[in-house]
């Protein structure tokens, strides 16, 4: 692992100044096909199939080790679509989150789609992003910038992190994808390799956040892929694994902590 992780095996950017983290599968008390790769528990954060009670744990670990209460959590049913919500305690459906309440994690799920957060500390607004293919194409993290506009933020004062995810070489498409993401001027980050069209959904939503206004320094991909043994895959586990969640919050003296 790299150097940028803790005693719960969690990412971070160097870029956001808030509490934040991308997390992997070590640190938790999960097992079986969501323990974590070199045994122990697993940080599992999805509960669908994992027992909910180990569940209930990992996310009291993970909001803890960032100072934040568990029952503050806001999170969404990812419907894979392009639907950017006000964020409250609880779980909502859409696919990003932005907020200007301290004191709230907002966190997304993913185990090969990519989660972008953002935040411009200035003016208080925090978002983040659950991006597949589809959220990609229709430009999430861009409509995630423009919410947070809306709400005070400046484009070029917003830093974006873009979390692990299932890198291009791992991705092949069919050819129906990879011709929407030409047509849709993202053509660039389709690949071609050994006859079949791979996508880079990493470097596309830096395009994205890029048209988006950001500042290109202000913009940091982790490069690593969601198929490494650290973190859970549903393509490579083949349907049955765990999720990660990237989150980011507003320290608040009700709920987070500097």
């Amino acid at each position: 692992m790299r150097t940028d992780t803790d005693r719960l095996m969690v990412l971070r950017s160097p870029l956001l100044p808030l509490p934040h983290a991308f997390t992997t599968r070590a640190g938790g008390v999960s097992t079986g096909a969501y323990g974590a790769p070199a045994g122990g528990g697993g940080l599992n954060l999805d509960d669908r199939e994992d027992d909910p009670g180990l569940v209930a744990e990992n996310r009291r670990r993970l909001a803890g080790a960032l100072g934040f209460d568990e029952e503050r959590v806001a999170r969404l049913n990812q419907v894979h679509g392009t639907q950017v919500c006000e964020a409250r305690a609880g779980v909502q459906d859409g696919d990003a989150l932005v907020t200007t309440e301290p004191g709230l994690l907002l966190a997304v799920g993913t185990a090969d789609c990519y989660p972008v957060l953002l935040a411009d500390e200035a003016a208080g607004v925090i978002g983040a992003a659950h991006a597949g293919w589809r959220g990609t194409l229709g430009r999430i993290a861009a409509r995630t910038v423009e919410a947070m506009v809306e709400r005070g933020a400046r484009p070029e004062q917003i830093r974006a992190a873009v979390g692990p995810g299932i890198c291009g070489e791992r991705y092949p498409v069919g050819a129906d994808v990879a011709r929407g993401f030409r047509e849709a001027g993202l053509g660039d980050f389709v690949l071609e390799k050994g006859g079949a069209s791979h996508l880079d959904l990493a470097e596309a939503n830096r395009a994205v956040l890029l048209t988006a206004g950001l500042l290109s320094g202000h913009i940091w991909v982790s490069g690593r892929c969601s198929t490494e043994a650290e973190f859970y895959s549903y393509r490579r586990d083949g349907g049955r694994t765990g999720r990660m969640w990237a989150v980011i919050g507003l320290p608040g003296e009700k709920g987070g902590a500097a």
